[in-house]
């Protein structure tokens, strides 16, 4: 096991290997005794981003027992370092990798050309990586999400929900990030599932190209809502809170618009009244599902390099139920749908070329396969 965060002096290095030894309060992180010791490498949006590095800290918390809220071990066995600009990540790893951690997490596929560099400079180190499977270095486990899957789950249910409201001609939205095949893989499935139900629906998409531009996305939400589109489904991190926060303001005027959340349940994040929320649903990447399996193969010795890929069958992707607005119709008609995907009666296609070439989605969209 190697020491414990370079954040501790000696004399608090010391102490944390006699309270390991004689057993802490249950209730925190350091009553864990020999457990790994990890430090989570963000992008500038960092762990507040509601969405994706929030789900894979909220992995690294739960693994040592601990909250969000109440994160007990934070500077002696886990911790969080944010990289304002791109141009930081390789110094930014190569420095977190001089320290000796056990495990060094990343979020996103804007970290696979540095992690690749750096991971080949330090074979000892263990790495891991969410949304990337082109490292293959054998220090570097890499994660793959089914995330076409969970979004035609929020497709179809936001065609549903249209009907339900008697919406003739319902118009939907996309909004990605920065393009590339993962966010891809949001807006494939989430068209194909509105098209399962709507097959003529109007989609309209849009990319901020930032993880952290809110504002923008804010703007063509107010747009899209003002030339009459119902949904809009964000899969952009930060940025993606301006979609929600757009939506809350028309519904606060008694609009009938929705936000769709992603990563995480951004149900509370669009609470603007009571348990009024103007998030309908969200798209639920179980990201903090792969910092506990690669923490866990630390701890068990088991950690190798390779590809895990956390489908729909083995609990990676769903949809949030969270909003009560939501009928228990709508629900049941979206958990025979998810049935119908895992046992293999519904394919859904992650590619844009693969869907647009089966007829699946429209022409003209800005998604990118790479």
């Amino acid at each position: 096991m190697k020491r414990v965060l370079m954040l501790l002096s000696v004399f608090a290095v010391l102490a944390a290997g006699a309270f390991a030894g004689g057993g802490k309060d249950a209730d925190s992180a350091a009553a864990a005794g020999d457990k790994p010791t990890v430090m989570l490498v963000t992008d500038a949006t960092g762990i507040d981003d509601k969405s994706f590095n929030a789900a894979a800290w909220r992995g690294i918390v739960a693994y040592y027992g601990d909250t969000v809220e109440n994160p007990a071990g934070r500077g002696t066995y886990y911790d969080t370092i944010t990289c304002q600009t791109q141009d930081m990540y390789i110094p930014t790893l190569k420095q977190v990798s001089d320290e000796g951690y056990d495990l060094i997490l990343t979020t996103g596929f804007t970290f696979a050309d540095a992690l690749k560099e750096v991971s080949q400079l330090y074979p000892d180190q263990n790495y891991m990586i969410v949304d990337v499977a082109t490292v293959s270095q054998p220090n570097v486990m890499e994660f793959l999400f089914t995330e076409e899957q969970g979004s035609f789950l929020v497709g179809v249910l936001a065609a549903l929900q249209a009907q339900a409201d008697g919406v003739a001609d319902a118009k939907f939205g996309f909004i990605g990030g920065i393009p590339g095949a993962t966010i891809t893989k949001f807006e494939m499935g989430y068209i194909q599932g509105i098209r399962h139900v709507l097959p003529d629906a109007e989609i309209v998409d849009y990319y901020t190209n930032d993880w952290g531009k809110p504002d923008l996305a804010k703007a063509q939400a107010k747009n899209w809502y003002d030339s009459g589109v119902y949904a809009i489904f964000s899969a952009a991190g930060g940025s993606g809170n301006g979609t929600i926060a757009q939506a809350k303001e028309y519904r606060i005027q008694g609009r009938n618009v929705w936000a769709i959340g992603v990563d995480s349940d951004q149900y509370e994040d669009g609470i603007y009244s009571g348990t009024d929320s103007a998030v309908l649903t969200s798209m639920v990447k179980r990201v903090e599902a792969s910092s506990l399996y690669a923490l866990k193969a630390i701890e068990t010795g088991t950690f190798k390099g390779g590809v895990v890929v956390l489908d729909m069958a083995s609990d990676g992707v769903d949809f949030s139920t969270a909003n009560p607005a939501l009928s228990q119709d709508v629900i049941a008609q979206v958990q025979a749908v998810k049935k119908d995907i895992i046992d293999g009666k519904i394919t859904v296609i992650g590619t844009y070329k693969d869907a647009l070439a089966a007829g699946k989605v429209p022409a003209g969209l800005k998604a990118m396969d790479d």
